[in-house]
């Protein structure tokens, strides 16, 4: 399969490439490819014919669009996503030991398995959703926020939260309120164990003992730098102590005692710093947990928030190196909209930036981005999720797998190098020639001429009549992962 894929990488060099234009199917194949993870079989004609403008207002507020019975049912197949972070800790955490004691050697094996059990579910229902789900926008930024407000699996209990993490912080709130966004994140059990702001606690207090016997810093740190104000965003490391006092107590339940809710989140007002603080620039009046959401409440309104979450959604949606003119305008719907994502969204595509040919097919995907959309090009139903997840890995992106809080870059530097792109290009092979078993083994039997006009149809308005001549011009065998694996198929 290498040997094959560099043989591409040389036939893909050679094929012409035309300068992009915007006709009408292309204005449909841009949105597709910016507010969807690219098209499915009809889609371009589809949103062609019905109106690029009516698309959008459609995607900004999905409860307009029905999700189809079928991707409903299938959903229901991972009995996992229904269930609580207290019901998830309950069933499938570690077994409770007695003070002190640790698991036996099977009780850790059999806790290991059922918690990526509980993460291979979630990630077969994230993928289903990305590539059925109509609400495209909807599955875009869920991603956008998830990697925003990255937690990683492998970090001890959130392997069995993070498909509850992502239902309950992060879906619900994808097109909403900045601030509920925040507040949701702020409020995860998977958050506050992911940066250990679980264990902070205010030195000295009634339940500061054992491991829960100081000041944990990290989650006030990447609250102000990843998640609002931005790592220019005024604020000094005086501030961040302060702030981790402020988000003392503030945790999980305990699995005994008084607030006995373990999964939950909960706050502890015995391990809480309760004297007044100075934080940037104001004086908190110490108390209860309304300090936290009083500061949640300045981190969401702040300028420097505005700016920083503008100018990222802007390098998603538009360039690497976004128009700082379009930012300020984004910061300013921000501001008139309370902070509304929908609204700056709006702003974003409405702006002759989003519409200008220099930003045209100018964003290397992402691996995630490249798999999910090659499968919905093909309009592949998948039935069995474990080779795009594999693939995922191989190409240096697993889901759920960003270690650092700081999540993946969607940026070109981060992603285009020799490596990655022959991973790709395997990828793009065994997907074309219909060797890649996403039917739990059974391979696709389609005619590769077939498949090749049916993705030149999918893709229309990609290539050009030269590009197309040039890739028929090889075998028709090779053709779909031609097609798959070339330069234009590699952005959006």
């Amino acid at each position: 399969m290498r040997i094959m894929a560099a043989c591409m990488l040389g036939l893909l060099m050679a094929l012409p490439i035309a300068a992009s234009t915007y006709s009408t199917d292309s204005q449909a194949l841009h949105a597709l490819n910016r507010l969807a993870f690219g098209p499915r079989p009809g889609d371009v004609q589809r949103v062609a014919g019905e109106g690029v403008e009516t698309y959008i207002q459609q995607q900004l507020h999905p409860d307009s669009i029905p999700l189809p019975e079928d991707l409903q049912h299938g959903l229901t197949a991972y009995d996992t996503l229904g269930l609580s972070t207290h019901d998830l800790f309950e069933k499938y955490g570690p077994p409770e030991r007695p003070q002190g004691g640790k698991l036996t050697l099977e009780e850790f094996k059999a806790y290991k398995q059922h918690a990526k059990e509980v993460a291979e579910q979630a990630m077969d229902a994230h993928l289903l959703l990305a590539i059925e789900s109509p609400r495209q926008l909807q599955e875009v930024m869920v991603n956008f926020w998830f990697n925003h407000f990255n937690v990683f699996d492998q970090k001890g209990l959130d392997a069995i939260w993070i498909g509850a993490y992502e239902r309950d912080a992060i879906r619900p709130h994808a097109l909403g309120k900045f601030r509920d966004l925040l507040g949701a994140t702020a409020r995860s059990p998977a958050m506050l164990f992911y940066l250990d702001n679980w264990l902070n606690s205010e030195p000295g207090t009634a339940h500061a003992r054992t491991r829960f016997q100081g000041i944990n810093e990290n989650y006030a740190r990447e609250l102000m730098e990843l998640h609002t104000l931005g790592v220019d965003g005024g604020y000094t490391q005086q501030d961040v102590t302060t702030l981790a006092h402020v988000l003392t107590g503030w945790g999980l339940c305990p699995r005994r005692g008084r607030q006995a809710d373990p999964g939950a989140f909960c706050f502890d007002a015995d391990r809480h710093d309760d004297a007044d603080q100075h934080f940037l620039g104001k004086t908190l009046h110490g108390g209860d947990e309304r300090e936290v959401e009083q500061v949640l409440d300045m981190l969401a309104s702040s300028p420097a928030t505005e700016k920083h979450v503008s100018y990222q959604l802007a390098q998603y949606f538009v360039a690497d190196t976004p128009p700082p003119a379009l930012v300020d305008r984004m910061v300013q719907r921000w501001q008139k909209s309370d902070g509304d994502i929908a609204q700056v969204l709006d702003e974003v595509f409405q702006s002759p930036e989003f519409w200008s040919a220099d930003n045209s097919a100018n964003k290397f995907k992402t691996p995630y981005e490249y798999v999910v959309s090659a499968v919905r090009a093909e309009g592949l139903s998948v039935g069995d999720f474990r080779p795009l997840i594999g693939s995922l890995r191989q190409q240096g992106m697993p889901l759920y797998g960003c270690v650092t809080p700081d999540g993946y870059k969607n940026t070109q530097d981060a992603w285009l190098n020799p490596d990655a792109m022959m991973l790709r290009l395997s990828f793009a092979t065994a997907l074309g020639q219909g060797k890649l078993p996403l039917q739990g083994g059974a391979m696709q039997d389609e005619k590769p001429e077939q498949k090749a006009s049916d993705l030149y149809a999918t893709l229309q308005g990609l290539f050009t009549p030269a590009e197309i001549a040039g890739i028929d011009s090889q075998s028709k065998e090779l053709r779909p992962a031609l097609i798959l694996g070339s330069p234009q198929f590699m952005y959006r």
